[in-house]
């Protein structure tokens, strides 16, 4: 086996579209988005031979806490080479955080189990979402059970629905809310910006930049694999989100909603047009991103818990992120990490 830098996105995403999970934060084109926002993304694959087994995508982060390698969601690795393969892609992502001036590289791998790696050791912060809902769109489930199979139909999908969500729904329609597919999403990002930040404001959360969304949109959807929807009632504009759908799954990764018709359930008739475009698509998943764990109160996702798993479906609970340090300042990073962790109470 062996570790270099991808040169070739066909070869990259095809390995990515043949696992059971494929998330698109590991695509070639999110490593796209990282360039066009001054993080240049390091693309390395594990062959077997000249077969690729494995694919890491991870970009600089120059924090202030620590400079670091992150690698969202990754990396992806076929789970028949894990063992074998990933000492030596660890050394490889050591020697590349080095160059780098790194203290330490940080995993968050899309993995169902937590599983030993060599040099890791658990982080004291998650990376991204750990604890996933969504709704299998096909009869069988592809994310347990490695297969696909017919699609579902949308009676049955309603069905499993707490029942509040399923009025909301109908209800949003019977009082005029009306969801556009965005044309042109790029033209309409400043509205969805400033809509974004009023929620900003309102709960108090680190946004994404201007330019990253842009650079996102930018990429996805020259790839047809970005929508934008918007809520409109009375000709305003007051629910909008950023859904991808790549790789035959559909992610709601962005959202945002206005304070002022607070009452008018556009948000959940928003969610469901998304849903039933992603099965008119044949996508095998709807994921609806992160929520908080079973009772956790502190949270940063407790307070759309109840929101998601209104729409019924299931929680994925995937490994938590690890951290591989490259020298001792990683022991700073780490005190201050611990730190605010147990500041914010989770």
């Amino acid at each position: 086996m062996n570790v270099q830098h991808a040169t070739d996105q066909r070869q990259w995403d095809n390995f990515l579209s043949s696992e059971q999970h494929r998330p698109f934060l590991q695509s070639w084109t999110m490593g796209e988005v990282y360039n066009d926002v001054k993080q240049k993304p390091i693309r390395l694959d594990v062959r077997d031979g000249d077969t690729v087994i494995g694919i890491c995508q991870a970009t600089l982060v120059p924090a202030r806490r620590g400079r670091h390698l992150s690698i969202p969601y990754g990396p992806v690795i076929r789970k028949e080479h894990r063992k074998k393969a990933m000492p030596i892609l660890i050394t490889a992502l050591k020697e590349e955080a080095e160059k780098q001036q790194c203290s330490f590289v940080r995993l968050s791998p899309f993995w169902l189990e937590d599983e030993e790696i060599s040099g890791a050791k658990p982080a004291p912060m998650h990376l991204l979402a750990e604890h996933l809902w969504y709704i299998p769109l096909m009869e069988c489930d592809p994310w347990t059970e490695n297969k696909e199979g017919p699609m579902r139909a949308e009676e049955d999908i309603m069905k499993e629905m707490r029942k509040t969500s399923r009025n909301l729904i109908r209800r949003a329609g019977k009082e005029g809310v009306e969801i556009i597919r965005s044309e042109n999403p790029m033209k309409d990002l400043p509205s969805f910006i400033e809509l974004h930040e009023e929620t900003r404001k309102r709960h108090a959360f680190t946004p994404y930049t201007n330019s990253f969304f842009e650079a996102q949109v930018k990429h996805f959807s020259a790839r047809n694999e970005c929508t934008m929807y918007k809520a409109m009632y009375q000709g305003e504009l007051i629910a909008c989100s950023i859904h991808m759908h790549a790789f035959g799954e559909t992610s709601y990764h962005h959202g945002a909603s206005t304070h002022k018709h607070s009452k008018i359930p556009a948000s959940y008739l928003l969610q469901w047009t998304a849903i039933t475009d992603a099965l008119k698509r044949g996508d095998r998943i709807y994921n609806f991103w992160g929520i908080s764990p079973e009772g956790v109160k502190n949270h940063p996702f407790a307070g759309v818990r109840t929101f998601k798993t209104g729409f019924g479906g299931k929680v994925l609970e995937i490994a938590h992120c690890m951290d591989v340090p490259v020298n001792s300042r990683y022991h700073l990073t780490r005190a201050f990490e611990t730190l605010r962790k147990w500041r914010r109470g989770f």
